[in-house]
């Protein structure tokens, strides 16, 4: 049952994955919408409808592994996830349906889940009070977050307005002249295409201080992950980038090795902060001369420009 399950989801995921990078819905519209449905199915005590659904989601995701027990039970390996969280939380859903349950309150758990997978997928931050839909941001939102002058390490937030060629042209021009002190570009659920990409990254690599760049909930494939790859990998582009966002499109997975590894070695010539190797090698040393070297070094990557490193030594 579980294996003609996995061949029945396969080409409807692909069709759709297909409109998507289109002119069809956005991935997430339709990714919402098959969590909705297994909402539904819940309340209506059909499980294995439930499941169904949560396959052709995470295949839709580009995510391993059709089958319930190759989610739960196998050692599938999850290279660099381009979205962990809702990585775990799928895995948690698919245990929640794996497991029988006889009492309907029993099933709150998954719905609660379902609810944090739909939070987590849409532009949450963009809703209006009392209403389920992401409310859109207008042209004149656009036309006036271009008309600003930048001070360094501002934000541009651009998320949710639609952007055509022609909006692109605009972005492209506005950060050729102001885009000198950008630290944090987003242009999450933009409808943002892998050909859209293409023309606003040569402007983007030019820019000397962005170091986060939000490119979630949008129709870029792996196509756009490679071509970012291969820009980073040259040092002379994007010189203060620590980390981009592709998370929630299309069918990027995971992160290119390359892409990390260009990005850790921006990291450190801006910090000091150690890699794992030399932070166990000080551990195992256990001098003292060693753990003053230590904390000094996590000292002056706390001290650092930008908020990643700090983030890193919280946790």
């Amino acid at each position: 049952m579980g294996a003609r399950l996995g061949r029945r989801a396969g080409p409807e995921a692909g069709s759709e994955a297909g409109a998507a990078a289109g002119g069809g819905p956005a991935p997430y519209e339709r990714r919402v919408r098959w969590l909705r449905e297994i909402q539904a199915t819940l309340r209506q005590r059909r499980p294995e409808r439930a499941r169904q659904l949560l396959c052709l989601l995470r295949q839709d995701l580009g995510l391993e592994g059709t089958l319930l027990t190759d989610i739960l039970y196998k050692n599938v390996a999850f290279l660099n996830p381009v979205d962990p969280i809702s990585h775990d939380l799928l895995v948690n859903l698919a245990r929640d349906l794996q497991c029988p349950k006889k009492d309907y309150e029993l099933w709150k758990s998954s719905d609660k889940i379902c609810r944090q997978l739909i939070y987590h997928l849409t532009p949450h931050s963009k809703r209006q009070r009392g209403s389920s839909l992401p409310r859109r941001k207008t042209q004149s939102c656009l036309k006036s977050s271009l008309q600003k002058t930048l001070l360094a390490g501002e934000t541009v937030d651009l998320s949710g307005i639609p952007l055509s060629a022609r909006d692109v042209q605009h972005i492209t021009h506005y950060l050729g002249s102001h885009g000198a002190g950008l630290a944090v570009l987003d242009l999450s659920f933009t409808g943002l295409s892998d050909e859209l990409l293409h023309l606003l990254l040569p402007s983007l690599w030019l820019l000397p201080h962005l170091t986060q760049l939000l490119l979630n909930g949008n129709r870029l494939t792996r196509a756009a992950a490679r071509e970012l790859t291969e820009a980073v990998k040259d040092t002379t582009k994007f010189p203060a980038l620590a980390w981009v966002d592709l998370g929630n499109n299309v069918d990027v997975a995971s992160l290119p090795q390359p892409l990390l590894v260009g990005l850790r070695r921006r990291l450190s010539q801006r910090t000091s902060l150690p890699t794992i190797y030399e932070g166990l090698d000080l551990e195992s040393g256990g001098s003292t001369v060693g753990a003053t070297a230590a904390a000094s070094t996590w000292g002056s990557a706390a001290a650092g420009p930008g908020p990643e490193p700090q983030a890193c030594c919280a946790r």
